[in-house]
């Protein structure tokens, strides 16, 4: 009976040095989702004003141009899947991989190809143990993104659009991320960044009463075109990956604290099953010391006799 006692206490202690573990995790996740969402409100006013300005150059203008302008047959598409270095955050990388891949059914039945850019060791991890060919991948920053990090994968994709599909090139840029909507709620999405649906921005307008600014161009609207459009793609994957950052705490957040609720529940069904044993042995003990008395007593009275 001690044995088991003892057995208990070790896996108490454990559980309480995980239950440790997890609560610290949790407020560091806390902590770090408030400077998330301001990062995250920040870049929405610039990301949504150039929007409107490459959508107001597009409308006013006739000029063809791989940020504005459909492929008449396209037959390449370059996606980009954001997940996360770490893990223990719940569902929230795999997510983001089944709507990838839903993604990439969707294109594959619409007769596209589709080249695959991951950033985030998960994503890279699940394309790699299934050997998938995948252009290039960047990892270390998914929950503290920087601007250069947006350049430094916005790069590749506006080299892919540029170019000719027979070159290596490719018709359509597509963005798989987790949204963050609230603390509680984050949605996997995937979002075509190019060619910019302009019917849909003009839609989006209008519901909000907005009217497109009117500009003039000088010296094109190709030049100034050309000129926006990094910066339009730099703009939009810096936004995604900011609220996949945010989106990110929020889920590790939840996990963490699921993690210290159930470790807590645990301690308790322990502690009663360790003070069922401790009982136990006291109730034997007992039993010994009544039954070795009565023993005793028994073998006295017969000397007596």
């Amino acid at each position: 009976m001690g044995a088991q006692l003892r057995v208990y206490k070790r896996r108490i202690q454990a559980v309480t040095a995980t239950k440790k573990i997890t609560k610290a995790m949790e407020m560091i996740a806390a902590s770090r989702i408030v400077k998330a969402q301001r990062k995250v409100a920040a870049s929405m006013p610039y990301a949504t004003e150039l929007t409107r300005a490459v959508t107001a150059v597009a409308t006013g203008s006739s000029a063809k141009h791989p940020l504005t302008t459909e492929a008449e047959a396209p037959t390449r598409a370059a996606v980009l899947l954001v997940t996360s270095d770490r893990g223990l955050a719940g569902g929230y990388s795999s997510n983001a991989i089944k709507a990838a891949e839903r993604l990439r059914e969707r294109l594959a039945a619409e007769g596209k190809e589709v080249d695959t850019y991951i950033v985030g060791r998960k994503g890279v991890a699940y394309y790699g143990f299934r050997e998938r060919k995948v252009e290039e991948f960047w990892t270390g920053f998914t929950d503290n993104p920087a601007y250069s990090d947006a350049k430094r994968i916005a790069a590749p994709l506006i080299e892919a659009i540029q170019k000719e599909t027979a070159a290596g090139g490719v018709d359509e840029l597509h963005i798989v991320f987790t949204e963050f909507v609230s603390m509680m709620t984050q949605n996997a999405v995937d979002d075509r960044m190019l060619p910019l649906s302009l019917d849909e921005v003009a839609e989006e307008s209008t519901r909000k009463g907005e009217i497109l600014p009117l500009f003039e161009f000088e010296p094109s609207a190709e030049d100034v075109l050309d000129a926006l459009l990094p910066r339009y793609v730099e703009s939009r994957i810096y936004n995604a990956l900011l609220q996949a950052a945010a989106s990110e705490h929020a889920a590790r957040r939840r996990a963490m604290k699921s993690a210290t609720d159930n470790a807590g529940d645990l301690i308790k069904s322990l502690s009663r099953l360790a003070n069922a044993a401790r009982q136990a042995e006291i109730t034997q003990e007992i039993s010994e010391i009544v039954g070795g008395a009565s023993a005793l007593a028994d073998a006295t009275a017969g000397s007596d006799k």
